[in-house]
């Protein structure tokens, strides 16, 4: 975290690297957090949707945990996705995660598929019991949930669950609603923070986000738009931005979590970039222009294992 803020600065999601055989790949994942250290991050989340959380097993979880917080150990700070539709399931993943070091718990509100979704007061009972646990929390408002979580709602969970310190918005109109929120909310949103890989990353720092949790691809020249727009140089952070904005495009656009693990295989940082069934590997082309758009901006991940 930076000296700005509680809750400052770039937050990316470690991949979570497999052997082409499709096992974890324990060794990959310690030097996954070790690139990401020396990109200069301000912390690090793991099991997160980037993290293709989906496609890991419980026990699995624990393992990447355990592993993620003795590697890390203390270096930054390490936040864990805790999300299910389940509130005990959450509440037992979020006091795991404590008992394991971690310093946040990252939640969606509660879903399964495209039609079970809490209510509003199921939502808030769900994070109030997560906040029992005594871990501070970041909400999560992604479109993957497609749970609607209004302003006033947002806001009344942040002013009586103690716990719930940090927001990352990345629905629809990001900056208009973190700035909503920022606005009715005031000294209870302590870390307002972007998402969605950076896509929305200069409208929603000035409409007052502190931070962002993009994929761990290129955090290295991300983390200083954010520095530079928290500083006061609004035309050298719109600079440095429009500059890795073609790349940011087309992770978040064509890509998805499968850029971060594309650019880390290139890079020497994992073997392989494999991803499980049913997720397709990334086309030839896609991957090429990934890394035509990269290279030029020499991010340290092309280069931190060659």
């Amino acid at each position: 975290m930076t000296d700005m803020q509680p809750y400052s600065g770039v937050w990316p999601v470690a991949p979570t690297p497999f052997h082409d055989t499709g096992e974890l790949d324990d060794d990959g994942m310690r030097r996954v957090l070790d690139c990401m250290i020396d990109q200069k991050v301000d912390g690090i989340c793991i099991l997160a949707n980037f993290s293709e959380q989906f496609l890991i097993s419980d026990e699995e979880r624990f393992h990447l945990m355990r592993l993620s917080a003795e590697h890390i150990g203390g270096r930054v700070p390490l936040i864990v996705t805790i999300s299910h539709f389940a509130t005990p399931i959450v509440v037992s993943r979020a006091k795991q995660a404590q008992s394991l070091g971690a310093d946040i718990v990252m939640m969606m509100p509660p879903y399964h598929g495209a039609l079970l979704k809490g209510t509003p007061e199921q939502t808030f009972e769900q994070f109030r019991a997560v906040g029992e646990v005594g871990i501070p929390i970041m909400l999560q408002d992604a479109p993957l949930s497609g749970v609607d979580l209004p302003v006033p709602l947002l806001v009344r969970m942040a002013q009586e669950i103690e716990m719930l310190k940090l927001f990352k918005i990345e629905c629809a109109q990001a900056a208009a609603k973190l700035r909503a929120l920022i606005e009715l909310g005031g000294e209870a949103i302590e870390g307002p923070f972007d998402g969605e890989e950076g896509i929305t990353l200069l409208a929603d720092l000035d409409a007052g986000a502190t931070g962002c949790m993009t994929s761990a691809m290129i955090p290295d020249l991300i983390g200083p738009v954010v520095r530079d727009f928290l500083a006061g140089d609004e035309s050298g952070a719109a600079a440095a931005y429009g500059r890795i904005l073609p790349a940011i495009n087309h992770e978040n656009r064509q890509c998805g979590f499968r850029a971060a693990k594309a650019a880390m295989v290139a890079g020497g940082v994992i073997k392989s970039d494999f991803c499980r069934h049913p997720i397709p590997a990334l086309h030839p082309d896609t991957r090429e222009m990934l890394l035509n758009l990269l290279t030029p901006l020499d991010p340290l991940v092309l280069r931190w294992g060659l």
